[in-house]
């Protein structure tokens, strides 16, 4: 299933998913389109781009993420002009199986284009080199650790490594009212708020697993 607001670009992937013996069982221009198209006849890979109808904004992505949520096993393979680093990560953190995501303009040789829609069918990874740069970047300048003091990154490493508020204690040299107080500024800066409070140890180690 193809997903591209560009007639030409639509009916060009339509001509050489043909030409290689794939089926094209819908051709659409808008994630609205697609995500009915989908309800119709699942496919086993859709081909989509990031700017759509109607806002040209990241469309696409929104679309790609909802259908990972809702099947898991789909290829999606996403072609962008640029990278939207915040929504691609989004996407990636839903699981790399049977993902790709190309710039258009690496996509002129046939040659490589094709493996990569079979690789991500076949629940491979594809992911441009130029892609993964934009969101290191990205990552790096949205680190939300450094809003964190030195002393809190030291306690949130820790409790990362499963210690209790106790053994930090003892570790760092302080009191266990210390370490709470430095917990909560954690929690706090991290906007884990009250309503998470069964997980948000949870949530400020996966915090920091992530960034390091």
């Amino acid at each position: 299933m193809i997903a591209e607001d560009s007639v030409l670009l639509r009916e060009g992937l339509t001509g050489i998913f043909t030409r290689f013996g794939g089926e094209v069982v819908a051709a659409v221009g808008s994630a609205d389109e697609l995500l009915h198209a989908i309800a119709q006849d699942l496919p086993d890979i859709v081909v989509m781009d990031v700017r759509m109808p109607p806002a040209f904004h990241d469309e696409g992505l929104r679309a790609a993420i909802q259908l990972r949520g809702e099947h898991p096993r789909l290829g999606i393979l996403v072609l962008s002009q640029v990278v939207e680093a915040a929504a691609a990560g989004e996407l990636l953190e839903a699981g790399t199986r049977g993902l790709g995501y190309l710039l258009k303009d690496r996509i002129g040789a046939i040659g490589q284009f094709v493996p990569a829609v079979r690789d991500v069918t076949a629940g491979g990874t594809v992911i441009d080199p130029d892609v993964v740069h934009q969101l290191m970047v990205h990552h790096r300048a949205h680190d939300p650790l450094d809003a964190l003091s030195p002393r809190e990154r030291e306690v949130l490493a820790l409790v990362a490594e499963g210690r209790s508020n106790s053994a930090i204690a003892q570790r760092l040299y302080v009191s266990e009212a210390a370490v709470a107080k430095h917990i909560t500024g954690v929690h706090t800066k991290l906007n884990l708020g009250p309503d998470t409070d069964d997980h948000r140890g949870v949530l400020a180690a996966l915090t920091f697993l992530r960034s390091r």
